[in-house]
């Protein structure tokens, strides 16, 4: 639903994902329970899962110069820092 055009050649999204065997001690899950901090300090999220993957899938939209070097092999491993230039921020995106 983010993505306006399906990549060419792909019937359903989930045909883009590669599953790899985990490296061992690799964990299973994270999980986060926040009802103990919610309880105790009244503190509650700003974001559910689906606005904060929304916003993810977004930003990255939004920011090719900050992923494409991974796909076309030239990102060597350094820090990137500020020097692929700005950002989108999400004032922008909205």
């Amino acid at each position: 639903e983010l993505v306006p055009n399906k990549p060419e050649g792909v019937n359903q999204y989930l045909d883009l994902i590669t599953y790899v065997t985990d490296r061992p001690g690799h964990d299973v899950r994270y999980a986060i329970d926040a009802s103990k901090i919610e309880r105790e300090l009244g503190w509650k999220p700003e974001e559910t899962f689906e606005s904060g993957i929304r916003k993810t899938v977004e930003w990255y939209l939004n920011n090719k110069q900050w992923w494409s070097r991974v796909l076309d092999g030239s990102y060597a491993g350094e820090r990137l820092g500020g020097a692929l230039g700005p950002v989108v921020t999400e004032k922008e995106i909205k």
